[in-house]
């Protein structure tokens, strides 16, 4: 009699090394599943791009200035991640952060309270926003589409009501005005360095241990390097360039280091993933979007996954409100206004968020948003014909749908 003896998927899959995980990424993206990958690729043609035509766009001062600049977009698109992934939308956002910013800075300037309650007033306004929209789509059942866009006109109103026609709130104070334009010392730079990669070092091969204990499927280890490899390359490479002196004139204000905003964005994004992918909550925000009637058929409730996700999607932008108004260093009626809505969205899509919902991560609107800084940042240094700004964004945004809609026939053509 022969036996034959099952080989662990684990053993199979660590079998297959770095080619068996680029076959399989192979797979995964003829099924449709592209992931960022559009977005990596759109941000390394575009940044091979400026750099072959200006001199500027390559400088050490505007990658710094560039990470500056896309901060607000992506931590915008970070809470509408969370709306997308339910397919719904928040077209209020951009004025959500712009009112929430200016409560912000009535409280410091106006009424002379510390930065700390400020913040936590900007922080409770985009909440409450978040909340009264989340209610009127989740239990009155209106449209997000609807409710969004009488917010959006509406917080308009408030916004002036709150600072008057052609005012200004100036923002003085250092710790706010630092967030978005300070860095960290060169020392400290590398010490998160060591903290980035080291930590996700340690987080990969302890889930690949844990994995193996209990006889899953688990990634080579030769791919667990490349990945912490490659990591290290790219942060150890945008590190040192950021620690060089940037400053015109050195002997005067030296200008060196890794923006404060940098380590701020990975303790969101690290945050927030884990709140996705390692909670049951994050667990039934995918499966709302997936399919909603299916999860409430499965004992979730599907309003209060809504109104949550709206919460998160407008204190994210209350956040993205500060970061514009310690850029600016002041709140005016057009703070969070103008096209501050649109590069959001754009740049959650452009990451790969899927605009109908079940697909989509935090780090999607990293990507996407410094796509989208790359685009408004290198195209006013060849060209000084706004049209052609926007005629480019929209083509990128465009394209990123039409890659989505198109992934996701793939994925339903090869049911997955």
């Amino acid at each position: 009699m022969t036996t034959t003896t099952a080989t662990p998927a684990s053993e199979t899959l660590e079998a297959g090394g770095l080619g068996g995980a680029v076959r399989d990424y192979v797979d995964r993206l003829r099924g449709g599943d592209t992931g960022s990958l559009p977005a990596v690729l759109g941000f390394l043609v575009l940044v091979i791009l400026f750099s072959a035509t200006s001199d500027v766009f390559s400088s050490k001062l505007n990658w710094a200035n560039l990470l500056n600049q896309s901060a607000a977009y992506i931590f915008i698109a970070m809470g509408l991640v969370f709306v997308l992934l339910l397919g719904e939308i928040d077209l209020g956002a951009g004025y959500t952060a712009g009112t929430s910013a200016a409560i912000m800075g009535v409280v410091m300037t106006q009424k002379g309270y510390a930065w700390p309650i400020a913040v936590v007033a900007c922080l409770v306004t985009g909440a409450v926003i978040g909340f009264t929209i989340g209610l009127l789509v989740a239990r009155l059942g209106i449209p997000s589409f609807v409710v969004t866009l009488a917010y959006f006109l509406g917080l308009q109103g408030v916004l002036l009501l709150v600072i008057g026609e052609g005012g200004t709130i100036p923002i003085r104070d250092e710790t706010i005005l630092a967030v978005n334009n300070n860095n960290l010392t060169p020392l400290l730079g590398w010490a998160l360095f060591v903290v980035v990669v080291g930590g996700y070092a340690a987080i990969t091969f302890g889930n690949l241990a844990r994995r193996r204990s209990a006889g899953l499927p688990t990634t080579a280890p030769a791919v667990v390097l490349a990945k912490i490899g490659t990591l290290g390359v790219l942060l150890g490479g945008a590190t040192l360039l950021l620690n060089q002196e940037r400053s015109v004139n050195p002997a005067l204000n030296s200008l060196k280091g890794v923006p404060i905003i940098v380590p701020i964005t990975i303790v969101f994004v690290v945050g927030l993933t884990f709140l996705l992918t390692r909670t049951s909550f994050g667990r039934h925000v995918y499966a709302v979007g997936g399919n909603a009637e299916a999860a409430r058929r499965a004992g979730i409730n599907v309003a209060n996954i809504k109104i949550t996700c709206f919460v998160i999607g407008s204190t994210l932008a209350a956040i993205g409100g500060i970061l514009i108004a310690s850029r600016d260093n002041s709140v005016s009626p057009t703070s969070g206004g103008s096209q501050t809505l649109l590069l959001s969205v754009a740049a959650a899509v452009i990451g790969g968020t899927s605009l109908f919902g079940g697909k989509g991560r935090v780090i999607d609107a990293v990507v996407g948003g410094l796509v989208i800084g790359v685009i408004y940042n290198g195209l006013p240094l060849i060209t000084s014909k706004a049209g052609i700004q926007f005629v480019v964004t929209a083509g990128v945004l465009l394209l990123a749908a039409s890659v989505d809609a198109i992934a996701r026939r793939r994925a339903a053509a090869s049911g997955r």
